[in-house]
């Protein structure tokens, strides 16, 4: 099993949600961020231009069968890229165990709803 923790701009949300759903990830967890990076956004208020170097961004967490791997990774790389500095970062690592409370099932098994 893998984790994968992706930070992406607000502004790709949609495409990345429908990205994963389309390759079989019907579940994860997300948050808003805020973080410091290269990229860097300026607000306007009353004509007055402010640079910010606090981005805000959102933090997914998907966790994946080894098998769903690549095609996860491929489904954000694919959504979430604009080609412009600050799109984001994934990082993946591996889980020891997984368990779904409600039945006591482990590893694998717990990550999906068998038909």
């Amino acid at each position: 099993m893998k984790k994968i923790e992706a930070i992406i701009r607000k502004t790709k949300f949609e495409e990345v949600k429908e990205a994963l759903n389309e390759n079989g990830i019907e579940f994860f967890s997300f948050w808003s961020a805020r973080g410091v990076g290269m990229a860097r956004e300026s607000r306007v208020y009353r004509g007055i231009a402010y640079d910010t170097s606090s981005i805000e961004r959102l933090y997914l967490q998907i966790v994946v069968r080894d098998v769903n791997l690549e095609r996860t990774v491929e489904a954000l790389l694919s959504s979430a890229s604009t080609g412009e500095v600050g799109d984001g970062k994934i990082f993946i690592s591996t889980l020891d165990e997984s368990i779904r409370i409600r039945t006591a099932e482990k590893g694998d098994d717990s990550l999906y709803i068998k038909d």
